[in-house]
């Protein structure tokens, strides 16, 4: 047997990936998906009368559904140089009763178009549960954390005050549309079905001796036996569509965005030393500097978030460039791009699920941040304050102007804490309000309505946006990372 540590293995499922998610692209889900097309096919055809179609030889291939001989398949296709033809000939070896009949009428997109079209499906499938999953746990994070205010950045400058919980509805939102993109590409995809060499149905006419009704019903039979009712494109070329490569791939990388947005903002939460990924006992943040805690699991996606998000490029070509009724140009890029593109939504699914259910909120550096910085947020108040005790505005302004300026030399000249209000509480002409500075200083009378904004979101989007799936939230595991 051969080392597999001697040749290259794509990281993507020796070292990240979730096994379901690698076991829906590999190839027995793929060619057992090709043989129960071939199934369908042939039950859909003997029941719409199509003669020498036995039920020895539909049981036959029933029973052979996953026995796949990889070796006779791999001689044959190097001996052939066509994939498709090698498989009929492996199955027909299976089920020799059906080996007349197996791909009848068929061209080669009948099983692989059809068979991606189940794998895509598929594999959204599992990427809407877990994007569900983050959804949840992201949400209950926001509400715990509603009313913790926080100092709020733009420019990654320090700004108004917030909410811990606000920001976190911030990275909710956006992955509330990437669940409505996603089941919305899962909804959206059809099925290739019975259409022939060029669409036209001119091999499954001919079966039929002219019926046109009989090749209308079959398209429907198999794609109803495929779980495709009544969703087979009505017109195609020798493949369906690639524009619907575009939509689903969009729809991740699309994600791969928000993914990477909200990596980010962790990680420079981290550098600030206000909220953490979680860090495990004995993990190690570098091999030189010990008292490191390196956002790994944040950068992990950012880095995998980056490549979802390039391969649209790869689809949108694919698409492009697609000749009349067809061209082989796709075939071994869509191998590529659309299984890599699954797999890596499904890593930064997972990963980001562990980040969220395990973040760390440290209010105390927060409240430090906050009193450096709050201060200055806090004049307006001030000059309010002493207007409404008979102090004239103009006056106060200047009063405070000159306090702030002494102020911000000391912390930017001589490195100091910012002691504006001590300044203020020392100084006579705000002696009217000198009781009152501490209440006129309460962080939570600055975050605005930030927590009933998190209310009224989680209350009047997210739950009804999560209320289709609560079978899913109710059987919802920690994600257990490998690496």
């Amino acid at each position: 047997m051969s080392d597999p540590n001697a040749k290259y293995q794509s990281p993507l499922t020796s070292r990240y990936a979730s096994a379901e998610m690698a076991a829906n692209f590999s190839n027995n889900k793929r060619f057992g998906t090709w043989r129960r097309l071939w199934l369908r096919l042939a039950q859909a055809e003997q029941r719409l009368g199509i003669p020498g179609i036995s039920d020895e030889a539909l049981a036959q291939m029933e029973a052979n559904l996953d026995n796949i001989d990889y070796d006779v398949a791999a001689a044959e296709e190097k001996r052939r140089r066509h994939d498709v033809m090698a498989h009929v000939h492996a199955f027909g070896l299976a089920a020799p009763q059906a080996a007349g009949i197996i791909h009848l009428g068929a061209t080669s997109c009948f099983v692989t178009d059809n068979a991606d079209l189940i794998i895509f499906r598929d594999a959204m499938d599992l990427l809407i549960e877990k994007l569900v999953v983050v959804v949840d746990s992201l949400a209950a994070f926001a509400r715990e954390q509603r009313a913790q205010p926080t100092l709020g950045f733009t420019h990654f400058q320090p700004a108004q005050l917030t909410t811990v919980g606000k920001r976190a509805c911030l990275w909710v939102q956006e992955l509330l549309w990437d669940l409505r993109n996603m089941q919305r590409a899962r909804d959206d995809l059809g099925f290739r079905g019975v259409k022939g060499t060029t669409g036209t149905q001119a091999s499954f006419l001919a079966l039929f001796e002219g019926q046109h009704d009989k090749v209308e019903e079959l398209d429907a039979l198999v794609a109803q036996l495929s779980g495709f009712a009544g969703k087979s494109y009505p017109v195609c070329g020798q493949t369906y569509s690639r524009k619907v490569d575009v939509d689903f791939v969009a729809a991740l990388a699309s994600f791969g965005a928000t993914a990477h947005r909200i990596a980010t903002d962790i990680r420079l939460l981290a550098n600030l030393k206000e909220l953490e990924e979680p860090f495990e006992k004995d993990q190690i943040g570098s091999s030189a500097m010990a008292y490191k805690r390196n956002p790994m699991r944040s950068e992990r996606i950012c880095s995998l978030a980056r490549h979802l998000m390039v391969l649209v490029g790869d689809v949108l070509q694919t698409a492009s460039v697609q000749w009349l009724e067809r061209s082989l140009d796709d075939s071994a890029n869509r191998r590529i791009s659309i299984p890599e593109a699954c797999l890596t939504a499904d890593i930064v699914l997972a990963t980001l699920q562990n980040v969220v259910e395990g973040l760390v909120v440290y209010p105390q550096v927060i409240a430090r941040r906050i009193r450096s910085e709050l201060p200055f947020m806090a004049t307006e108040n001030f000059i309010m304050a002493m207007v409404r005790k008979g102090g004239d505005r103009q006056e106060c302004h200047e009063q405070i102007r000159v306090l702030s300026h002494e102020a911000a030399a000391v912390v930017k000249q001589q490195g100091g804490d910012n002691d504006l209000i001590e300044r203020v509480r020392r100084c006579a002409y705000f002696a009217p309000i000198r009781d009152d500075l501490d209440a006129l200083l309460d962080p939570a009378t600055f975050i605005g309505r930030a927590p009933e904004q998190v209310d009224r979101f989680l209350r009047d989007f997210v739950e009804p946006a999560l209320a289709p799936y609560a079978h899913v939230i109710a059987r919802k595991k920690p994600a257990e990372l490998s690496v």
